[in-house]
C-alpha cells in the first residue's frame, strides 16, 4: 500500500458553515494531521471553481486521498468523486467530513465548540482517508426474467407488465387455475360484464 498523501478541502459553503465554525481555525488544524499534504479553504468547494482547486491540488502535491470537508454526503458525494476521478485518484479514496449538518447546523450558538467538533470530524475523517483502498466497480450481466408468485388478477397484471417490458416471466400459482377469486365470480361491478 502506498504512502498515504492526503488533500483537505474545508469549505466555507457560503455562511453555512463559516458562520458558525472557524474554517480557518480547521485548516489550520488539518495541516498539523499525520499525511496531510496538502490543505485549501475554498468559499463552494462544489462549484466549478472549488472542484478545480481539489484538480490543481491532485497534479501539484501527487495527492492520492482527498478529504472533502463540506455538507451532506447525500448532498455532493457524487460530485466530489467525478471530480477526484477526473483527476486521476481512484473515486474511493475520496472521504467526506459532514460539516454542515453535524457542526454548523447543530451548534449555531456554540461557535468554539463547533470548531473543536469539526477540527475532531476531519481527524477521524483524515484517519479514515489513510486506511481507504481503491475499489473498481463490477459489471454484472442482468438476466431479464422475474417470476411472479400468485396467478389472482394482481399477479396476472404483473407478468403481463413485466413481459411487455421485455422480460422472460415465470408465473407460478398454488391453484390448478389462474385468476384467484375473479375466477369464482360470474360478473364484475360495476358494468356487470362476465368476469370468465
Amino acid at each position: 500500500m502506498e504512502q498515504a498523501r492526503i488533500g483537505v478541502f474545508v469549505c466555507d459553503c457560503g455562511l453555512n458553515i463559516a458562520s458558525t465554525v472557524d474554517c480557518g481555525a480547521v485548516a489550520l488544524a488539518a495541516e498539523e494531521m499525520p499525511d496531510v499534504a496538502c490543505v485549501v479553504r475554498n468559499k463552494y468547494t462544489c462549484a466549478d471553481p472549488g472542484q478545480n482547486e481539489i484538480k490543481k491540488a491532485i497534479a501539484e502535491h501527487g495527492l492520492n486521498r482527498v478529504v472533502v470537508a463540506s455538507c451532506s454526503p447525500r448532498m455532493h458525494e457524487p460530485t466530489f468523486r467525478n471530480c477526484v476521478e477526473e483527476a486521476g485518484v481512484n473515486p474511493y479514496l475520496m472521504e467526506m467530513v459532514n460539516l454542515r449538518e453535524h457542526c454548523s447546523w447543530v451548534h449555531t450558538n456554540q461557535k468554539e465548540a463547533a470548531t473543536r467538533k469539526a477540527i475532531d470530524l476531519v481527524r477521524a475523517g483524515v484517519a479514515r482517508a489513510g486506511l481507504l483502498e481503491a475499489q473498481e466497480e463490477a459489471q454484472v450481466p442482468v438476466t431479464r426474467a422475474a417470476l411472479v408468485i400468485g396467478g389472482g388478477i394482481t399477479g396476472i397484471q404483473a407478468a403481463l407488465d413485466l413481459a411487455n417490458g421485455g422480460h422472460q416471466v415465470y408465473l407460478v400459482e398454488k391453484e390448478a387455475s389462474i385468476g384467484g377469486l375473479m375466477a369464482k365470480l360470474d360478473k364484475t361491478y360495476p358494468t356487470m360484464d362476465c368476469s370468465i
